[in-house]
């Protein structure tokens, strides 16, 4: 169904800057607004899932700590000397 609704200015500026906010296009940003007052979910397209992905990859790039060596993650190394301490 389409519906063609006429905003004031001032509205139709402040959805065209949320939906920015969330880089997404005022017509998706106001199907998502009718979708959570309507309570049905809001499916998210493949590609924009994957591309949240990537950015959320991205935003954490600047870690850089060395990967944790097998030793460190053993059993023993966590868990060593524990039941002696609770006897």
């Amino acid at each position: 169904m389409m519906v063609t609704i006429d905003f004031k200015p001032e509205m139709e500026s402040r959805l065209a800057e949320q939906a920015a906010a969330l880089g997404v296009s005022v017509e998706v940003f106001i199907q998502q607004i009718m979708e959570s007052i309507l309570g049905a979910p809001v499916p998210l397209e493949s590609q924009q899932r994957k591309q949240r992905f990537h950015d959320w990859l991205k935003s954490h790039a600047h870690i850089t700590a060395p990967p944790l060596s097998d030793e460190a993650i053993s059993r023993d190394s966590i868990y060593g000397g524990r039941e002696d301490r609770q006897l």
